[in-house]
């Protein structure tokens, strides 16, 4: 009998993946917790049915969330990350010794608890001294912090669900208020061409622009993610992520990577013309 897991992106198009064996299942209060083990992407966990990481393309999503505004910025020292319970930004934030503080808000402390288990790859660093975990609401966390953080990353699960508040405006404007003055924010940013994804993206960009006076989208290509086609907001107090990359400098930092590179970087901000039309056909 052959397995095969299948997510549906939209109506009429679904994503499957032959599966070898499910390793894990499990209802955790927020969410459903699938883990399963397949040739192509080895090892993969899905929340609700939803693909979230595999081991064969997370290192291109974790690249790209990270290394972007460490190469923007590489004096970044404190910072707050929301989500990512896999543990794959921890990870690659933990490579630049500079840094001194990662904050890591968790709302959901058995996704973080399988992730250890069944992904150490991506979980490995969360044991890191500079590493705190809170297992609690990013938007309640984030509402007590002002003029804290040098970056700020949103790795969330969609706009619905445990991630909906992470989308609102009132949690954009508490990030910007929890930013020092040259601040920077990161979020995934979700796919520009399915109408459902392309709608979540553009609220998304509508909001952060009232907050922040720089802001930029850039994009990668992950496999596994509905349609291939992702995308990350870049919004700063200060930095313009393509003419204030310090290209030299991070280049001596000698950080090995898969996906990134600082020419990668400054291409992934030349946008396809039907996602700048999105950008500025903003929906409420």
């Amino acid at each position: 009998m052959e397995l095969w897991y299948t997510e549906q992106h939209t109506q009429n198009v679904r994503f499957t993946i032959k599966v070898d064996e499910q390793l894990y299942n499990g209802q955790s209060e927020y969410q459903r917790i699938d883990v399963f083990k397949s040739k192509e992407f080895g090892t993969f966990l899905t929340l609700d049915g939803l693909m979230m990481v595999t081991e064969k393309d997370e290192f291109i999503y974790h690249d790209m969330i990270v290394h972007v505004p460490m190469a923007t910025n590489p004096g970044i020292k404190n910072v707050m990350v929301i989500g990512a319970g896999d543990g794959g930004t921890v990870r690659e934030l933990t490579r630049y010794n500079g840094i001194e503080n990662i904050d890591m808000v968790e709302i959901d402390k058995m996704v973080v608890d399988v992730c250890r288990e069944y992904l150490p790859q991506t979980a490995s660093k969360l044991d890191d001294p500079r590493v705190h975990l809170y297992f609690e609401d990013g938007l309640r966390f984030v509402r007590s912090k002002e003029n804290t953080y040098d970056l700020v990353i949103v790795d969330s699960t969609d706009p619905f669900g445990p991630g909906e508040g992470l989308f609102t405006r009132e949690f954009y404007g508490n990030c910007f208020k929890a930013l020092k003055e040259d601040g920077i924010l990161v979020n995934q940013h979700e796919s520009p061409y399915y109408d459902e994804y392309a709608q979540a993206m553009q609220r998304a960009h509508k909001r952060i622009q009232e907050y922040f006076p720089i802001c930029k989208v850039y994009q990668a290509h992950i496999p596994t993610y509905p349609s291939g086609h992702w995308l990350f907001g870049f919004a700063s107090k200060k930095y313009d992520p393509v003419t204030d990359i310090k290209e030299e400098s991070w280049n001596r930092l000698g950080i090995k990577t898969k996906y990134y590179n600082t020419d990668i970087h400054k291409g992934s901000f030349a946008l396809p013309t039907y996602v700048k039309d999105l950008l500025t056909d903003t929906v409420e």
